[in-house]
Formats: structure tokens, sequence, C-alpha cells
């Protein structure tokens, strides 16, 4: 007995040797961890054509946009959440009652050409937004007619409103012109000035040259700006190089010519997808798809009806229009405002797809199918029959008459009329000459909900009020929204404004379309948040990088555990 506790014990004294020979000689493992570095050159497929390089110049043509968002700065931005943060703004302070915005600009912040930023380049640039001879929006021209602007000194500023506005921080976003390059021309000159194709900005970026083949501009170049008041970007150079459609810009790709494509369209997505070779980069877009139901119209009382309009919220098969139509890039919506902002309410509830229980409201409301057959449900000579007036574009009429069909399961027979969108604007939506129309609502630009013109009563007659909803509790909601200084406040007035749209379904929402952006694996950093213009997918840009030094780093051994079992 005891010679086999000996051996027992020569046998594990062994096994310790051998295992800790064997530890000895585990080699270290070390991790190379890959830092940014400045250096390389980003070119990207850009879908679109130059026209000019002046932020207050570029609303009509996304490729100017993207651009611009690269050479230009303004007083503020925003976070992915759609709330405001310095940019060419040190501090800002807003009076008790909403009237007063006190600015403090960046001592260190320098145009291209070295010239420092000053109050005289805001007071300048407001001066041109007013200006009836500038093609700027109206909406926009006409806030600035109201505001005063007055420059204390070099670096401090002030906004004086006549009414208080807490949405006003949107319009601070503009891209800010120098003054002393362009403070003597009028405002008619600035339209074709030279300055649009050899443009002086403030931002990351600095205007290099155009690339111009037999006389058509082809590219822009743009170099890091050293003395560019935040983080120097890390890729030295980036170009712009123009495409007219998503494939082209996929061609130059696949021959070296490209590392990025501005959008990848519905058709080229499953490509892409392929691709490993492309990162794809996806966001929300600024944009609601919307059923709008005419409230006010004599010939269609019963869209006056809670149990109708819900009726038609669940009869459609929203996320089948998603999935068949648009290749799933969009999200389901469930209210008016952008889905990831401060001000969207997360807890509102869903409205799902369900037939039967579309026919049971319908039901509740005395509505019945005629016995003489027919499919149209009526009460006391009402039958629920319209017409849906959409846009004459493939994928809009496809929608539609799936919607038709989904309606016809309720008994609901639907007229479809096509028309341009031109059309649609001018001869049904602005003179509230429609049943129902579908279309697509553009909220660019505006990182602050503010939902008062598409859904105040005060808005019903002439403004963007188009359904004509004359609710007073939403009203007061929005007034007092648009009025308060309190970030906290305004968050639970638009939740409440939310919760009762939800409830009351003025309208039919749809879904939020996707933006997809491609971009070479070899470029790192890249993000891109909800959008809240297309330009947006470059706002991370100065923390994009091609080139990385590796730091060695001692990482713990590892041991393989393949095929155990936790």
């Amino acid at each position: 007995m005891n010679k086999l506790r000996w051996q027992i014990l020569i046998v594990v004294l062994a096994l310790v040797a051998i295992a800790i020979l064997l530890l000895g000689q585990q080699p270290i493992l070390r991790a190379f961890v890959a830092e940014p570095a400045v250096g390389g050159i980003y070119i990207e497929g850009l879908v679109g054509n130059l026209n000019r390089l002046n932020p207050l110049l570029d609303y009509a043509n996304p490729a100017d946009q993207d651009i611009d968002r690269l050479i230009f700065s303004g007083l503020v931005r925003f976070d992915d959440r759609g709330n405001p943060i310095p940019d060419l703004a040190q501090e800002w302070g807003v009076s008790i009652d909403g009237l007063s915005y006190n600015f403090t600009l960046r001592s260190d912040a320098l145009w291209h050409d070295g010239e420092p930023v000053t109050s005289a380049d805001f007071v300048f640039t407001t001066t041109l937004l007013r200006h009836a001879d500038m093609p700027v929006p109206e909406d926009i021209r006409a806030l600035w007619e109201t505001v005063d602007v007055i420059a204390f000194d070099a670096t401090h500023l002030q906004f004086n409103l006549p009414e208080p506005f807490a949405p006003f921080m949107d319009y601070l976003t503009f891209g800010v012109l120098p003054e002393h390059l362009l403070g003597e021309r009028h405002p008619l000159e600035l339209v074709n000035a030279p300055f649009n194709l050899a443009p002086v900005g403030t931002g990351p970026y600095r205007f290099e040259e155009v690339i111009a083949e037999n006389e058509q501009i082809t590219g822009v170049v743009l170099n890091a700006f050293e003395a560019y008041y935040n983080d120097r970007p890390f890729i030295d150079q980036i170009i712009f190089r123009f495409y007219q459609s998503s494939g082209e810009a996929y061609q130059a790709y696949l021959q070296g010519d490209v590392l990025g494509i501005s959008q990848v369209s519905p058709e080229l997505l499953p490509t892409v997808l392929e691709d490993r070779t492309l990162n794809l980069y996806s966001a929300r877009l600024p944009k609601l798809s919307i059923i709008l139901l005419n409230l006010n119209n004599t010939l269609v009382p019963f869209f006056g009806e809670l149990e109708v309009r819900q009726a038609l919220m669940h009869g459609i098969n929203r996320q089948w229009l998603v999935d068949a139509y648009l290749d799933g890039q969009a999200i389901v919506a469930d209210g008016p405002i952008l889905p990831g902002t401060w001000a969207y309410n997360e807890n509102m509830v869903s409205i799902p797809f369900d037939t039967d229980q579309a026919i049971r409201f319908l039901k509740d409301a005395g509505y019945t199918v005629p016995a003489e057959g027919g499919g149209v449900r009526s009460r006391d000579g009402i039958s629920l029959s319209f017409e849906l007036v959409h846009p004459d574009t493939e994928v809009h009429t496809l929608m539609a008459q799936s919607i038709q069909s989904d309606w016809a399961k309720l008994g609901i027979s639907i007229r479809l009329l096509a028309v341009d969108y031109e059309t649609l604007v001018a001869d049904y939506l602005e003179p509230r000459n429609y049943q129902a129309v579908l279309v697509d609502l553009n909220l660019a630009r505006s990182p602050d909900p503010d939902p008062y013109p598409f859904w105040h009563q005060a808005e019903a007659s002439g403004g963007q009020n188009y359904s004509r909803w004359d609710d007073r509790r939403a009203s007061e909601y929005l007034e007092q929204a648009r009025v308060s200084i309190s970030q906290s406040q305004r968050e639970r007035l638009y939740r409440n404004f939310q919760t009762h749209f939800n409830r009351e379904i003025p309208a039919l929402p749809l879904f939020y379309p996707i933006y997809n952006y491609a971009v070479s694996a070899q470029v790192q950093g890249v993000q891109m948040a909800p959008l809240f213009q297309s330009s947006d997918r470059l706002a991370s840009v100065t923390q994009w990088f091609l080139v990385a030094r590796s730091n060695l780093e001692e990482a713990p051994a590892v041991i393989s555990t393949a095929g155990s079992t936790p």
C-alpha cells in the first residue's frame, strides 16, 4: 500500500514539473492595437453634380451640401439626438423670456485664408439670409426678417427675437460666409460669384481645386485645414468625384477609382451587401411617408370618426410595404416625430396590422356590408369609398395598390389617382382639394422637431396642416413647446402630443425611409448616426483614418476551450 502511494506521488510530481515546464515555454501573446495616424487620400464617388459651393445657395443640391459640410461651419451643430452643441460658438445663453440669444465665438477660429472669424461675419451672413435677392427658402427668409442681430465686439453676438421661439437653434447651423471677402458684393452678384467655385470657409477641410475634363467639372479636391479649431482631420485629402448614379459610382469603386459611394440605391443594395470589401452604413432619413386624411371635407365625413380612422390604420400592412417595395430599408412609423431624437416618445403604442380588429372597429361604428353585395361598407346611406391621390412613381404606385388591396378586405373601396409631385402639392395639398393623399413629408434640417406647422389649428387653412386637424389639446401642447426654454418641459409636452396623436390618429403614419452609404473596409473610424440631412453622414469625418500606427501591448495568453463545456 505504501509503495503504491509513493508511485502516485512520483507521478503527480512529474505531472506538475511537466506543466511548469510547458507553461514556461508558452509564447507571450501580444496584441497589435491600431491607432489613427495622419495621412492618406479618401476619394468618394458622389452621386450628383456640382452647382455652387456656397452654404446659402446649396438648399436644392445635396451634392453641394455634402462638400459644403466639410468646407464651412456654423455657430452650432447638432448631435445625433438633435441636441445643439458648440461649433464656432464657444458658449451661449438664452434670456429667461426666450427673446435673446447671446453667443461668444471661439477665439481660435480662422478662415482658410488665415483671417480670424468675427461677429461681423455672422451679421453679414444673416443680412444675406433676409435679402429679397438671395434664393433662400421662404421660411428661412421670413424668420430672419424678424430677427435683429447685434455684434457687441469681435467675439460677442446677440440675436433678438420678436417672440419666444424655442426651435430657433435650428436656424443657427447655417454656414457662415466671410465678410472680408464678400462684404462689398451685392447679393445678386453672389449668386454667380467666382467664390462659389473657389470658396473660403472655416471647416475641417479647405478647398484646393476643381477637377475638369472636357470642360465639365468632374471632381473637387479638399485638403485638411491645419489650423482647424477642433481636432485636425486624420485624412490629409478628400476628393469627390461626380457620377450620375449609384451604379456608376460602384463601377468606379470596382476599378479602384474611388473608396466610397455617397448613396447606395435600392437597386444596388443587394450587390453592395455581397461585396465584402465594402462596409455598408445605414441611418434613418429625415422623412416621413404618411397618408393624410382631409378631416374637413364634406365628401368624406366619415374621416371625422375615430373608429374609421382606427380601422384604416389597423388595416394597412405597413411592414409589408417596407419589405416588399423598399427591400426592408425603412422603419415603421408610429407618430410624426423622428425616432432616436430627444423629443421622441419611445413608449407609444405601436398599431399592428390586424384586419379582424379593423373590421370590429367598423362594426362598432355601425357600418355593414350592403346585402346586395359590392363589398362596400355603408351606414345610413354613407359608403366607405374615397379617392387616394399618390405620387406618380413606380414605388408609390405599388404601395398605393397594396393599400387599396388591404382596405378592400375591410369592405372599403378606394380609387387611386397618380399625379406628379409638383401637381400633387400645387393642385391637391395646398388648396386642400383632396380626400386622402399619400405623401413624403420632408423634415430635413429640423433637429428640433417642432410639429407645429403640420398639426396646429392655426396652420389648417393657409399653412402646412394639410389634414386640417382641429384639435385644441394637441395645439396647446405644440404652442407651449414652441415657447418654453426648458428642454425637460418641451420633452414632456412633445411626448404628450405624440400620445394624443397616437390615440386620435388624425393621419396614418407609414414609415421613415433609410439612407445607405458604402465605404471601403480600408477606411476606419466611419460612423453614421440618424440623419437630419444627408450630409450628416460626414459628421464624423475628422475621425476617419486610412493610416494607422500600431502600439504593441502585452496580452494574456489565450487558452483554447474548443470542445469544452461551460
